[in-house]
This record gives C-alpha cells, sequence and structure tokens, in this order.
C-alpha cells in the first residue's frame, strides 16, 4: 500500500534526466540493429561510433535535467514550448562538440525533451503513456518564436517527401509509439520473450509504419520502402526471438549498410518508447512506496 504521505512526491528532475540518458543508452547499445550503431560497430553511419553516442549521451543529460526544472514551475505552454526550444539548441551544440559535429541525438534530444518536461510537470503518481504523449503534443504545436532561420536536413526532407517528420509525429502524440513501438514492447514481454528482443521487435514496428526522414535523406523513397518491407517481414518471420525473424533482420541490415541508410528517426522514437516505459515504472514503484 503506498504511504500516503509519500505517494504524490514528486520525482526529481535530475531522476528524470537520467531516466533519459539510460533510454538514450539502452537504445544505443541494443544490438543487432538494421543499419545503425551497435555493439558490432557503426551501421550505415561513418561518422559514428559507440563511444560517440556514449559521449553525446553524457553530453546532452544535463539539459534534459533543465528541462524538467522548467517544466515542473509549470509556466504557459508558449512559455515552455520557447524555453524547452533554447535548452534543446544549447543540448545540440554541446552534442556536437562532445561528438566533433556529428549528429548523434538531434532528434531524440527533441522527442526525449518534449516528453521528460510532460513527465516532470505532471502532479498525479501515475502517469499513463497517453498522458504523456497527448501534453506533449500540446507543447509540440505551439510556436517556436525564437527558432533560427534555417532549413535542417529533416525540413528539407519533409518538404520535399510531403511527409510529417519528427515535428508532425510529436505534435501527433507520436502515434509510432503509441500504436507500435510501446505495444509490441510489452506484448513481446508478455510473451516471455528476452528484453533485447523485445525491444529489438519494438523497433521493427516503429520502422514499419514510420515516415523516417533519416531514411529518406540518405537514400530516398527506395531506402524507406525497403527499411518498412523488411521490417514487417521480420516480423513475419517471428520477430528477433526467431531464428528466421532474425535471419531478416540481418538480411535487412545488410541492405541498409549496402545503402548507406541508417533508419535514425526510428531509433529516436525507440529511445523515446524506452523512456515512457520507464517513466511507468517510476511512477508506478513512487506511487507503491
Amino acid at each position: 500500500m503506498a504511504h500516503p504521505a509519500r505517494k504524490n512526491r514528486a520525482i526529481s528532475p535530475a531522476h528524470w534526466a537520467h531516466l533519459a540518458a539510460q533510454a538514450l543508452l539502452a537504445e544505443a547499445e541494443l544490438t543487432p540493429k538494421p543499419g545503425l550503431v551497435d555493439r558490432r560497430g557503426s551501421g550505415a553511419h561513418r561518422d559514428l561510433t559507440l563511444d560517440i553516442m556514449r559521449c553525446s549521451v553524457r553530453a546532452i543529460e544535463p539539459f534534459f535535467a533543465e528541462m524538467a526544472v522548467l517544466a515542473a514551475r509549470r509556466p504557459s505552454l508558449q512559455v515552455l514550448r520557447e524555453g524547452l526550444a533554447g535548452i534543446g539548441r544549447h543540448a545540440e551544440r554541446a552534442m556536437l562538440q562532445a561528438t566533433h559535429g556529428s549528429n548523434a541525438h538531434r532528434g531524440a534530444i527533441w522527442a526525449i525533451g518534449l516528453l521528460t518536461a510532460s513527465a516532470a510537470a505532471q502532479t498525479a503518481s501515475q502517469v499513463d503513456m497517453r498522458s504523456l504523449t497527448g501534453m506533449a503534443a500540446e507543447i509540440a504545436a505551439r510556436p517556436d518564436r525564437g527558432a533560427p532561420k534555417l532549413v535542417s536536413h529533416g525540413q528539407a526532407v519533409e518538404q520535399r517527401y510531403g511527409v510529417a517528420g519528427a515535428r508532425g509525429e510529436a505534435r501527433e502524440g507520436f502515434p509510432a509509439i503509441v500504436c507500435r513501438g510501446l505495444p509490441m514492447l510489452r506484448r513481446r514481454r508478455l510473451e516471455g520473450a528476452a528484453e533485447d528482443h523485445a525491444r529489438i521487435d519494438a523497433l521493427l514496428a516503429i520502422m514499419s509504419v514510420l515516415d523516417d526522414t533519416c531514411l529518406l535523406y540518405r537514400g530516398g523513397v527506395v531506402a524507406l520502402t525497403a527499411a518498412r518491407q523488411g521490417a514487417k517481414k521480420a516480423l513475419r518471420a517471428g520477430g528477433a526471438a526467431s531464428p528466421s525473424g532474425m535471419q531478416c533482420l540481418l538480411a535487412l541490415d545488410a541492405e541498409l549498410v549496402r545503402r548507406n541508410a541508417s533508419p535514425g528517426g526510428s531509433a529516436d522514437l525507440l529511445s523515446a518508447t524506452l523512456f515512457l516505459d520507464a517513466a511507468a515504472r517510476a511512477r508506478e514503484a513512487d506511487g507503491n512506496v
């Protein structure tokens, strides 16, 4: 039974930041992943390694704490949106300095930053996935009036291919996570899968539906189609826990590496999935102290 004096205690900003960092590290180290950095090597990336990914996480963790501090004050959504954007730009600069110019986590700073802020702003002792993603969507819908007048790679891809991209995914409440990633993670656990297998299948579930702008930027529609079809094929074959599913996954990995195409957007959303899962567990543990 929850202790009445402690049931609604606040989880500290530093702890939310720690959960965010742990989610990023878990995604980076998860192996094998198609076309992505993992313990085997750099995948389709020439400027990233697992050590660089770890350095990036260490550099940006303090900024997630800053986002949580700001959100815990419960300013207006517009003030929060612009405050998070400013902190996020500082986080990007710290990331680029730590990685010597490589983009290890720009998309994750956006997605997990929104979710970290949403978690820190909640007052209930337990927070479910939809309340967090719903608040993140409300924040993302506000304009960032301080945004630089530059067109990022992601924005250029969004305009060229008419896809929603990371901003659209957030404004819609992260449907690839809510409808695909997190349900698959939890389903595989209930089926008795090893945790790494459950997480890989969550990644595949996200890849199967996401208009991944990283894939589109690096390999166009052909790469996006190959990734989606390959992910679906691996899941139909039984997923990572199945020998045939793993064979399909490794074949997809080889194809994406050959095409120099990486599903980086899907990896960012897997990190966000793992953060949401950890956030739910943290709230449950806190409510049962």
